[in-house]
């Protein structure tokens, strides 16, 4: 677990000031990102990042907080709760945080959760959809759909579709197992036919015995759990055998990366997720604009997701003048956000309730499919929920 210290040239015409007797009284306010760097997680690592810097340099180019610069503070989490617990105990304890963004995986973000919560640092958590997270405390806040919403979603995507015989395919963490849970609980709403659920685990890329079997079940459509960096290969490995029913992937295949590692397998693969790439929201249309201008390359759902949750912490330290603890926490739970992956406003488990979009690839370019909306389905757990 390494820091990565973003020097910014504030500090620099600071010191240029006090070098010539002019002295300031203000400083930094110091935000934390924990966010995998290293690691096989270190292509999204570096999306989430680009994205929550772009956020940190949009609000520093518009006067900061109150005249004051942000400080963002980076601590590379490799995607792994070994790592994180130290991320995020030197973000509180050393650096002295007023709040934090998780852009990180799920595990490394529940790890890092309870310290968040016991320092009374607001923790904003950009695409972990762990459910235990924001059960952690009121110091936490989620800006993307749980797992178990969005694997309803999918339920009703294959519904939408007008098909009934359905194959899971899913990955052994928990990432893969709540989504396979949200699925499995709608799917009776929708007289959908599960005819079989196969696992495999996440540094898996080879999957001829599980294609076999898929493909002896002969499907209508594949629910599939994924990251791109798994999810490619086993796109690929399925359309190479022949297997031509859909195949509905989720958030974590929302990447270039995924097109690039299926290659022409990946057209009309339906991914569940919160970034529309054609919205006609001026907001999301500005970050993909910036995103690329800053990047390089486009954004995807992990870009999205870090710039609205760096974002809202930033909106949130505005109200409170660059004040942390229960007043920030308040600030954030009171809002209302206009951001790159739609209007978001919070619970009182500090949930979103928000449309979840459906993406395909076409002509090797992802491109809107359908929106899916449904309040009641799509409902975000509550204090009350079970």
């Amino acid at each position: 677990m390494k820091r990565y210290s973003l020097t910014r040239k504030f500090s620099l015409a600071l010191a240029v000031c006090a070098a010539f007797g002019t002295t300031s009284a203000l400083a930094d306010i110091k935000i934390g990102i924990n966010v995998p760097l290293t690691g096989f997680a270190a292509a999204d690592g570096n999306s989430a990042l680009t994205g929550a810097q772009l956020a940190v340099e949009k609000a520093n180019a518009s006067g900061g907080i109150n005249g004051e610069k942000i400080d963002l503070i980076v601590y590379d989490d490799q995607a792994s709760p070994k790592d994180a617990i130290p991320a995020a105990t030197k973000l509180t304890e050393k650096d002295e945080v007023v709040g934090a963004v998780s852009g990180s995986y799920s595990a490394s973000t529940r790890a890092a959760a309870s310290i968040f919560q016991n320092a009374k640092v607001p923790y904003v958590v950009a695409y972990s959809i762990d459910p235990s997270v924001t059960r952690t405390g009121d110091y936490m806040f989620r800006v993307s759909s749980m797992g178990e919403v969005q694997g309803r979603a999918g339920a009703k995507l294959v519904d939408n579709l007008g098909i009934k015989r359905v194959v899971l395919v899913t990955l052994k963490n928990d990432f893969g197992q709540a989504l396979a849970n949200g699925f499995k609980d709608a799917a009776p709403k929708f007289d959908l036919n599960i005819v079989n659920e196969y696992e495999y685990g996440i540094k898996d890329r080879q999957f001829g015995p599980l294609i076999a079997k898929v493909k002896s079940d002969n499907p209508e459509v594949i629910y599939a759990s994924g990251y791109f960096f798994n999810a490619g290969p086993l796109v690929s490995q399925m359309r190479a055998a022949g297997i031509t029913a859909p195949i509905i992937g989720q958030e974590g295949y929302d990447s270039d990366k995924f097109i690039e590692i299926a290659g022409p397998a990946a057209e009309g693969t339906l991914v569940t997720t919160s970034l529309d790439r054609e919205s006609a929201s001026p907001v999301t249309q500005a970050f993909l604009k910036d995103f690329r201008a800053k990047a390089g390359f486009g954004a995807d759902m992990v870009a999205a997701s870090t710039y609205s949750a760096m974002s809202i912490l930033i909106e949130g330290l505005k109200k409170t003048g660059g004040k942390g603890g229960a007043e920030l926490r308040d600030a954030i739970a009171s809002g209302s956000y206009e951001m790159p992956i739609g209007k978001l406003e919070f619970n009182d488990l500090h949930e979103v309730n928000k449309d979840v979009q459906v993406q395909t690839i076409k002509n090797g370019y992802w491109a809107r499919h359908s929106v899916i909306h449904d309040p009641v389905l799509l409902a975000a757990p509550t204090k009350d929920s079970k």
